[in-house]
């Protein structure tokens, strides 16, 4: 049976990390922490709308996101400005092992982008990357109004790839990411950029892990 892969997009093939060098303008020396609380805070959000089925588009989230790591640093950010770096969060940049490693496995395994971001979302953040041309289809959980790792999202992934009988893998450096989709029975592979990061333990592991994109190819032929 063919193998089909979904890539996760967010912290997989683009860095939310890349918004704290435009971040210095507005916070100085507190970006790098500003950028990774407006990350975290995002994913938060996003838990917590899915949970309350009070599902706003993953933007919304961003954005509700960055004003309260703002806030909490007690930093000020203009509408406009506050714009621009929202316009700004649609051009991430990618990791250096995304393209060449979805221009490796391109025609041996079908390829799709999976990810709470919606589509004119991904459009642009993947192509700005070049990316977009390396998939087969794109996968959004706005087609369904929830978020991962809600259940129903990795089903829906699942009917979206055409993957009834086939298996499906979800490629993500979340581990969250990777839990959920392992409790709904896909195979899953945790890409371990940070050493130091830890997998939680919930008695659920990854299909493989790997500690960049450029391992994926290998990795694959032992699931």
């Amino acid at each position: 049976m063919a193998l089909r892969l979904a890539f996760d997009v967010y912290g997989t093939l683009v860095d939310p990390m890349g918004m704290a060098d435009l971040l210095k303008q507005d916070a100085g020396d507190q970006a790098e922490a500003v950028s990774s609380l407006w990350r975290e805070k995002q994913l938060e959000f996003s838990f917590r709308k899915g949970l309350m089925r009070a599902y706003e588009d993953f933007g919304v989230c961003t954005r509700q996101a960055l004003r309260y790591a703002m806030a909490t640093h007690k930093l000020d950010l203009a509408g406009d400005r506050e714009d621009e770096l929202m316009t700004a969060y649609l051009s991430l940049p990618a990791f250096e092992d995304a393209l060449p490693t979805l221009k490796a496995l391109n025609g041996s395994y079908p390829l799709f982008a999976f990810s709470n971001g919606s589509y004119p979302a991904l459009e642009k953040v993947l192509g700005h990357n070049d990316l977009l041309d390396q998939f087969e289809g794109l996968v959004s959980v706005d087609d369904i109004k929830s978020f991962k790792p809600d259940p129903a999202v990795y089903a829906y992934a699942r009917r979206a790839t055409g993957a009834w009988d086939e298996p499906l893998c979800l490629v993500s450096s979340n581990a969250w990411d990777v839990i959920g989709a392992r409790a709904a029975g896909l195979k899953a592979v945790w890409v371990q950029r940070d050493p130091n990061k830890v997998f939680q333990d919930w008695g659920i592991e990854p299909s493989a892990v790997i500690e960049s994109l450029s391992d994926l190819p290998e990795s694959l032929k032992h699931l």
